[in-house]
């Protein structure tokens, strides 16, 4: 019953988001002409640079959890890339998966508890921007408050905060459902959070934190800065510092309810309630909230497409799924896959030896 609940919202939140979708992509076509093509292009650019600055900060993480192997940063950028187009296209940010397996096949002798830990390490900087960007956004007076968020036209957010006992048991439940799954790998505990702290071994060292993955994402934040700003732009909705902040508040919700690709639906509500009073008009507001969307997912998408298949041999996203589900099914049952490594790699992979500089 509660699986047949949860997947009747969950279909209902994507249709009611997609309309909504749709009609703001309605605007952008019929509004195609007054796209200022430079900017946008621009915008792509600065787009594809902060999601550059963030893999390389992700493979330093993973650098010093795996000091003694070497392994290519094109083939982190690649699974970052590969990673965020997939989410920008499809649902419930499944790309993270396609990310773990393309790392975890990229580092010789690396494990999935490890690579996924190295995760947690670039949360931390972008927890406290966001948290900082939230706080700003509340403050003008413009961003609905959370109990408002109920009266807004997207069915995934409004109906999570006008069902207020609905979303404390959903909180809950998965927190149970962490808790059980804590107590099923607690047989192996000792070397499952042995694996997890080599992860995160980056931040014994704060100073090599800060210099080679904290400086990096500032860097990575200023061109996403750039990238909205000129995106704002390119659709006549004016770039601005409190617009952009503005516009990053909208995606940090839309993002915690990853129910529709890039919470479609959830940002262009959010957005039209934003930029309601802007001069820019409900017809720009409407067009650009659809507009950067299918830019940044068509870009990313492609390149992650490229990516997956120019760097890692596979011919499609779903290859990739496929081949990272069969390779978890073999750790799992103690057998290594021939597969478990990327089509690219035709030699073995080398022994540990003293540490050797990373191969670009």
């Amino acid at each position: 019953m509660p699986a047949l609940l949860a997947s009747t919202l969950a279909s209902t939140s994507i249709g009611e988001s997609l309309t909504t979708f749709v009609n703001a992509a309605g605007q952008f076509f019929s509004d195609l002409a007054a796209v200022h093509w430079g900017a946008l292009v621009l915008g792509l650019v600065f787009f594809g640079l902060n999601l550059t600055l963030r893999s390389r900060a992700y493979f330093n993480t993973l650098r010093a959890a795996y000091p003694a192997v070497s392994f290519q940063w094109r083939r982190i950028w690649g699974a970052y890339f590969a990673a965020v187009g997939f989410n920008n296209v499809v649902p419930v940010r499944g790309g993270e998966v396609i990310k773990l397996f393309l790392t975890r096949s990229s580092i010789p002798g690396s494990s999935y508890p490890t690579v996924a830990a190295a995760f947690f390490v670039e949360a931390i900087f972008d927890a406290c921007v966001g948290v900082l960007v939230l706080i700003f956004a509340f403050t003008q007076g413009v961003f609905p408050k959370p109990p408002d968020f109920s009266k807004l036209s997207s069915f995934d957010i409004s109906y999570l905060a006008g069902h207020f006992r609905f979303t404390l048991f959903l909180i809950t439940a998965l927190a149970i459902l962490g808790l059980v799954a804590f107590a099923l790998l607690s047989v192996r505990v000792r070397a499952f959070w042995a694996r997890v702290r080599q992860g995160v071994t980056i931040l014994s060292d704060r100073r090599r934190y800060l210099r080679e993955v904290v400086s990096l994402q500032a860097l990575g934040w200023m061109c996403r800065f750039a990238a909205f700003w000129f995106l704002l732009e390119a659709f006549r909705v004016g770039g601005s510092v409190g617009n952009v902040l503005l516009v990053f508040a909208v995606n940090q919700v839309a993002g915690a309810v990853p129910l529709t690709p890039g919470g479609a639906g959830v940002q262009q509500a959010l957005l039209v309630k934003v930029f309601a009073a802007s001069a820019a008009g409900t017809a720009a507001v409407a067009a650009y909230s659809v507009g950067q969307q299918i830019a940044i997912a068509a870009f990313t998408a492609a390149v992650g497409l490229g990516a997956v298949v120019l760097i890692f041999g596979f011919r499609s996203f779903g290859e990739v799924l496929h081949a990272g589900r069969a390779s978890r099914e073999a750790e799992r049952a103690g057998t290594p896959l021939v597969e478990d490594r990327s089509p690219y790699e035709d030699d073995p992979p080398p022994p540990p030896a003293p540490r050797l500089r990373a191969r670009y």
